[in-house]
């Protein structure tokens, strides 16, 4: 194996690894480790198979395969950080409503318990 193959495979390996390591010690929710063990193990696959980029390039049309190896690394960082504002959306939005509850909960709690509908002196 060249120096870029070896290089190529031990990063996949290390980024599996940390990935693993930030998983298990909670600090990364397991659905978004999977998509980065995925890239891991995609870049460990290049290292093994550096002519696997030749062949899908070749495949899909594409003259250049270092131009469609940064065309599928723009399209799935793309699709990564849209997800990520999807999902900074719905908490917002989340913790938007849950705002609204604790307010209103705080401004039942202090009109006191004689207004609070029951009947009972």
């Amino acid at each position: 194996m060249g120096n870029l193959q070896t290089t190529t495979l031990l990063l996949g390996i290390g980024l599996a690894l940390l990935i693993l390591y930030l998983v298990r010690r909670d600090h990364l929710h397991w659905p978004h480790g999977l998509f980065w063990m995925l890239v891991a193990i995609a870049a460990a696959m290049f290292g093994i198979w550096p002519r696997l980029i030749d062949q899908l390039a070749l495949w899909v049309g594409v003259v250049y395969p270092p131009a469609f190896l940064f065309l599928c690394v723009g399209v799935i960082l793309f699709v990564k950080a849209l997800h990520a504002d999807m999902v900074n959306t719905r908490m917002e939005r989340q913790l938007r409503r849950l705002n609204q509850v604790v307010s209103l909960l705080a401004a039942e709690n202090a009109k006191g318990p004689a207004s609070s509908g029951t009947g009972q002196t």
